[in-house]
C-alpha cells in the first residue's frame, strides 16, 4: 500500500521571519571551458547555491536545489562553455524559474585555475595558481554575473625602503661621496625594504554581457603588486623580480589603487553600475598582523575618480 509523503518543507513555520539565503554550499563539479583552436579547459569547481524564503514558508526545496544544479552543471560538464560566469547565470536563472516562491536566486562558484608562462629573466615554461570567483544572482528584473580572480604577488613597503635609503645616503656622504653620485646611485639601484606576499581580487559585476576577459582581470591583479612573482626562478629570475619589486615599492593602499587605475584603462566599455570588487591583503614579513584595503565601487564612480585623479 503506497502513501502519498508529506511536504513539510511547504508548511507554514513557527517563527514567521523570511530569511534572506537558504540553500547548499560544498557542491564539488567539474567545469568545461571552452577555447577556440584549442583543448577546453577542466576545472574542479565548488558550487554555492541559494535562494531567498519568504516568511510563510518553512523550508526550500533542497531536494529540488540540487537536482537543478546537477542538471545544469552536468550538462556544462558535456556541453563546453565559454564563461564560467554563464555556468552561474544558467543555473540562478532555471533555480529562480523553477522555485514559485523565491525572488532571488544565487549561485557561487570557486575553482583553481592554471597558466602557464615564461619566467621573466630565464625564459623558462613554468605554471601559475589562480583562484577563480564567479557568481550569478538572478531576479525578476534580469540577472546579474561577476566574473574574477585572487592572484599572488610581491610587495615592497615604501616607508622602509625610505629609511633604508636615507641610511645609504647618509654612509655615503661620510664616505666623502659626492651628492650628485650619490642621487645618481639612489635612482639607479633600489634600497632594501620589507618585502611580504600579496594577495590581490579583482571581481567585475554586470548584467547582460559585458565582455570581461578572465586572462584581462589576472593580468590587472598581478600588475597591481610590486612585482609579478612565478612557481619557477634561476637566479636571473630571482633578481629581476627583486629588483622589479623594490624599483615600485606601493603601500596595500597603492595596490588597490593601481587595481582601479587597471580596471578602468582595461574595461572603460562597462556600464556605469557595473560593480567593481577591488581587494589587497599583504602577509606582513616583520609584523605578525596582516595589511589590507578594499573598494566596492560602480564603475561610473570609479571612472570619475581616476580620471579626475588624472587630470590633477
Amino acid at each position: 500500500m503506497s502513501h502519498q509523503l508529506p511536504d513539510v518543507q511547504a508548511t507554514s513555520p513557527d517563527v514567521t521571519v523570511g530569511l534572506s539565503q537558504v540553500g547548499v554550499t560544498g557542491v564539488d563539479k567539474l567545469v568545461k571551458i571552452a577555447r577556440e583552436g584549442k583543448r577546453p579547459i577542466v576545472l574542479t569547481a565548488e558550487f554555492e547555491v541559494f535562494v531567498d524564503l519568504p516568511a510563510w514558508r518553512k523550508g526550500a526545496d533542497m531536494s529540488r536545489n540540487m537536482e537543478v544544479i546537477d542538471e545544469i552543471l552536468e550538462e556544462a560538464t558535456r556541453e563546453e562553455a565559454y564563461r564560467v560566469e554563464d555556468v552561474c547565470g544558467d543555473a540562478a536563472e532555471r533555480l529562480l524559474e523553477k522555485h514559485d516562491y523565491t525572488s532571488t536566486a544565487k549561485v557561487s562558484m570557486e575553482a583553481e585555475f592554471m597558466r602557464r608562462e615564461q619566467t621573466p629573466a630565464s625564459d623558462r615554461e613554468t605554471q601559475h595558481t589562480v583562484d577563480i570567483i564567479a557568481s550569478a544572482t538572478a531576479t525578476d528584473e534580469g540577472t546579474r554575473e561577476e566574473i574574477g580572480a585572487e592572484v599572488t604577488g610581491m610587495t615592497v613597503c615604501p616607508c622602509s625602503q625610505g629609511m633604508s635609503a636615507a641610511r645609504a645616503k647618509q654612509t655615503l656622504e661620510d664616505l666623502g661621496v659626492e651628492q650628485e653620485t650619490i642621487t645618481d646611485f639612489l635612482e639607479e639601484v633600489p634600497q632594501p625594504g620589507h618585502s611580504q606576499r600579496g594577495h590581490a581580487t579583482l571581481t567585475v559585476e554586470a548584467s547582460g554581457d559585458p565582455e570581461v576577459d578572465l586572462n584581462d582581470v589576472i593580468d590587472i591583479a598581478r600588475d597591481a603588486m610590486s612585482a609579478r612573482i612565478y612557481n619557477l626562478a634561476k637566479r636571473p629570475d630571482e633578481d629581476h623580480m627583486t629588483f622589479d619589486a623594490h624599483s615600485d615599492a606601493k603601500f596595500v593602499e597603492d595596490c588597490v589603487r593601481a587595481l582601479a587605475e587597471g580596471v578602468v584603462d582595461e574595461f572603460d566599455h562597462l556600464a556605469d553600475d557595473a560593480v567593481i570588487t577591488m581587494k589587497q591583503s599583504n602577509d606582513e614579513s616583520i609584523h605578525q598582523h596582516n595589511a589590507h584595503a578594499d573598494r566596492i565601487v560602480e564603475m561610473g564612480t570609479l571612472r570619475e575618480e581616476v580620471n579626475g585623479d588624472l587630470e590633477r
